[in-house]
């Protein structure tokens, strides 16, 4: 007890020991084209430098929004990896210069499975190649919170540029003008922008050809928090590795192909209860993943969790023919209803789990043709389901067909059901074609039953309503893909384990089977939990968040908006910084950020840009990508490197001047974390402390707060100014977080006996 209480103190009162302390990783993995790192922060750090070695590159460097801090860890992922081995490397950035790295052992990276209708015709949706890489030429936007509402690109065909914030930028490729790949990525927990379309964020490019956008989430925690995500009149996009959640917009989709889009590809997503609509079957929120009036779509490898209506296809096509879309490996995880409803549309369902949904599985309406292969259905209580027809109208108390009050989902005429190789356990029933034991089963039948993959549905098979047929697409070759199905049962497997965001997502919810395999209402601890779900993003490297620390205007303090300029938008003008010199065009152009830096500050014998700061902060310079050289912070040469500097700053009058010629695109200031607590005066009080059976951890509000090992695991959460049991916590050293009422992070430290 006496070695942890020492501890305890060097923690508290040796900052120089801390800093003496090697690099801790906590966790590392290779993932679908893509591997990550966790690792424990060092107190002395101001930044890390990330980088990754494999498939014959070498010490490639990550950019600095793929690193993030998570107040008890850190974590970096690299994307666009091609797969194969890699190991990435670590190295803490302290005053300026790299300390020791460390290095992961091996990882192992998977590719994408790129299969179905989407990549028909020598098409690839979105902004990567198929070996994982990023395509050619292609923009990169990176997206938090800070930066929605003021990222901007200069986009071709646009009305006007730069285009700012993230739909403005989005509707300058509505045009189709713009061939350039566009790659936006997520970080964190992204709410409602200032400017949406109806609630939605919408994605358009004119069915250009030549055109691709990628919406993709970094690691796995990005969340669409309050906004659907909505596609209509596009050609080859992509929407990956984003999670979606309380949706309210006026279309009510998660995510929505609304309409007029061909070579769509939406795949490892994570779509939990929006808000509630006005319909009775609206209490889970509207459609979580929806087609209408689009072709050549893969829906793979999402996580659909307990989603009232999962997949709606097709609306008022009025034709079944030149639809097709794919959806495979996805996890219906106790949804209720439409895995898909289709109307119309020729779908291929192959190797989806069905896993515990209390109304049906798949329906086919309106003359659509459903290949059903190598699904798993698990206690799915009617697993296909033709309209008008079987067990859609069968009523089981009369043990009669009951037009009027039973059709389980559409009164609509029917198409068919082609199956293949599907396991079932648990259902309530499932009428196959022609079976024993049921009523004039050639007629009231829930699907056809195939005994080979290649095998037609003969023309004389027709629904009970509108008298549709199969139009066996799917052992047409002039329609059909190459694909590799798995069996049924690793066909649940691998959908567990690969579907939604990178491992399975920050998100962690279990389901008791004994209920919510038969239940279709809402769980209201998970509406709860969703409701309440807050990031534990603390901040983004090379992005200053939002709101910080200092207060005022001008050169006492300074907001963060005040305390970042860009020259290209700004000029010399700023209430933070006092800016002499001159400005120049012709230097070039730098993206960072999402920005497109046009314009520079020439550092001359004559600039100078003097600022003040009331407490320890970080500054940021960025220059052309190729400079390598000097400039002067405070009459000190500091190296720039590859057009970036990154330099810790004490409270006091600081200013930017010559070492060699030079220019400066963009400029920010941020207070360090923890700022605030030395600024206003209020800090975490916990007491006893140590402490053995129970503590109080003190704030000057009613506040929810977590403890967590000193590597950063959860161990439990409390609320403050109360008794909080310890006796089930292990003797050691701990942290403690809360988040004040302005959204910042507290910490404090706790030792138990």
């Amino acid at each position: 007890m006496k070695h942890l209480f020492s501890l305890f103190l060097l923690l508290l009162l040796s900052p120089l020991a801390l800093r003496a302390q090697s690099l801790t990783l906590l966790e590392s993995s290779g993932w679908l084209e893509t591997a990550y790192v966790r690792w424990q922060p060092i107190a002395s750090a101001q930044s890390y430098n990330v980088y990754y070695t494999g498939a014959g590159l070498v010490n490639q460097k990550l950019d600095d929004q793929l690193i993030r801090n998570y107040g008890t860890f850190y974590r970096a992922d690299a994307l666009g990896l091609t797969p194969g081995t890699y190991t990435l490397k670590i190295a803490p950035v302290i005053a300026g210069v790299e300390g020791t790295a460390t290095v992961t052992t091996s990882l192992t990276v998977l590719a994408q499975d790129r299969t179905g209708f989407a990549f028909s015709n020598g098409h690839v949706p979105g902004a990567y190649n198929t070996n994982g890489t990023v395509k050619t030429n292609a923009v990169i936007l990176y997206i938090t919170q800070s930066t929605k509402n003021t990222v901007s690109l200069n986009v071709t065909g646009a009305t006007t540029n730069p285009c700012v914030g993230l739909q403005t930028i989005l509707d300058g490729f509505k045009k189709g003008r713009d061939s350039r790949p566009l790659l936006v990525r997520f970080i964190g927990q992204i709410t409602d922008l200032t400017y949406m379309l109806g609630g939605d964020l919408v994605i358009e490019n004119n069915n250009l050809a030549t055109g691709a956008i990628t919406l993709e989430g970094v690691g796995n925690d990005a969340v669409a928090d309050g906004f659907g995500i909505r596609i209509k009149g596009s050609s080859n996009i992509e929407i990956r590795n984003i999670g979606t959640m309380n949706t309210d917009s006026d279309e009510g989709d998660n995510i929505g192909l609304q309409q007029d889009n061909d070579y769509i590809w939406v795949h490892n997503c994570d779509y939990f209860y929006g808000h509630a609509g006005s319909a009775a079957d609206q209490v889970k929120g509207d459609g979580a993943l929806d087609c209408k009036k689009s072709t050549y779509v893969t829906f793979s490898y999402n996580h659909f969790w307990d989603s009232g209506k999962s997949n709606l296809l097709g609306l008022s096509e009025g034709t079944t023919q030149g639809l097709y879309i794919t959806y495979h490996h996805n996890w219906y995880d106790h949804s209720d209803s439409r895995h898909p409803r289709v109307r119309f549309y020729s779908a291929h369902v192959y190797n989806n789990y069905y896993d515990g949904n209390a109304k049906y599985g798949s329906g086919s309406t309106e003359g659509s043709s459903v290949f059903m292969e190598g699904n798993y259905f698990r206690n799915c209580k009617y697993p296909m389901l033709t309209s008008m027809q079987g067990t859609d109208v069968f009523n089981p108390a009369t043990q009669r067909n009951d037009y009027t009050n039973m059709p389980i989902f559409s009164n609509e005429d029917g198409g068919t059901i082609k199956a293949f190789d599907n396991y079932m356990t648990g259902q309530t029933r499932f009428v196959p074609y022609g079976a024993t034991g049921y009523p004039n089963s050639t007629v009231d039948f829930d699907a056809y039953v195939v005994t080979t993959r290649t095998q037609t549905v003969p023309a004389t098979v027709l629904s009970a309503y509108g008298r549709n047929a199969y139009n066996n697409f799917d052992t047409n070759t002039a329609v059909m893909y190459t694909y590799t199905p798995d069996g049924p049962t690793a066909a649940r497997d691998n959908t567990m384990l690969y579907s939604g965001r990178v491992k399975g997502g920050d998100f962690q919810w279990t389901f008791n089977n004994a209920v919510d395999d038969a239940s279709s209402s809402v769980n209201i601890p998970l509406q709860a939990a969703l409701v309440g779900y807050t990031t534990g993003l603390v901040s983004v490297q090379g992005i200053v968040p939002p709101t910080t620390g200092g207060g005022g205007g001008g050169t006492g303090g300074g907001t963060a908006s005040d305390m970042v300029h860009n020259f290209t938008v700004a000029g010399n003008t700023s209430t933070f910084y006092t800016i002499t010199g001159n400005l120049s065009t012709s230097q070039g152009t730098v993206v960072y950020n999402g920005l497109n830096l046009t314009q520079c500050l020439k550092l001359e014998s004559s600039t100078n840009v003097a600022f003040t700061t009331t407490a320890a902060a970080t500054l940021t310079l960025v220059f052309n990508d190729a400079f390598s050289g000097a400039v002067k912070i405070d009459n000190v040469n500091q190296t720039v490197t590859s057009g970036r500097l990154s330099l810790p700053l004490t409270a006091g009058a600081h200013q930017i001047t010559k070492g060699v010629t030079a220019n400066i695109y963009y400029m920010s200031t941020a207070y360090v974390l923890g700022t605030r607590n030395q600024l206003d005066g209020l800090s975490i009080k916990v007491y006893p402390n140590p402490a053995a059976d129970e503590v109080t951890v003190s704030w000057k509000s009613k506040q929810a707060f977590s403890l967590y090992t000193i590597t950063g695991s959860l161990v439990k959460t409390g609320v403050t100014n109360q008794s909080f049991d310890l006796k089930d916590v292990k003797p050691g050293v701990y942290l403690i977080r809360l988040r004040d009422e302005d959204g910042y992070l507290r910490t404090s430290q706790l030792l138990k006996q």
